[in-house]
């Protein structure tokens, strides 16, 4: 089993969710207004009022068959609307 970790601009949430649900992923978290130090070398904090700036937090747990059909479409999103994403292998407790 894999886990993906993705950190996206919390405006592009639901893209992201349409692509998961698309390609079959049985489920998945989500923590909104993540903040944190990036590359960029900027605290993302966010507006308040509008979100912007925001980020979230998508958690995916799926066989390495569906990540494998995820991962073209996922690339393509973070290409365009920015975002991290990372993939470790994960075994149930």
């Amino acid at each position: 089993m894999n886990r993906l970790d993705l950190i996206i601009p919390e405006l592009e949430l639901e893209r992201v969710r349409r692509v998961l649900r698309q390609t079959g992923v049985p489920g998945y978290s989500v923590t909104r207004h993540v903040t944190g130090y990036g590359a960029g070398g900027v605290i993302s904090e966010g507006l308040e009022v509008s979100g912007t700036g925001a980020n979230a937090h998508v958690v995916v747990f799926c066989a390495p068959e569906l990540l494998a059909v995820l991962r073209p479409a996922l690339r393509q999103l973070l290409g365009t609307y920015g975002g991290v994403a990372y993939v470790a292998e994960a075994e149930p407790l």
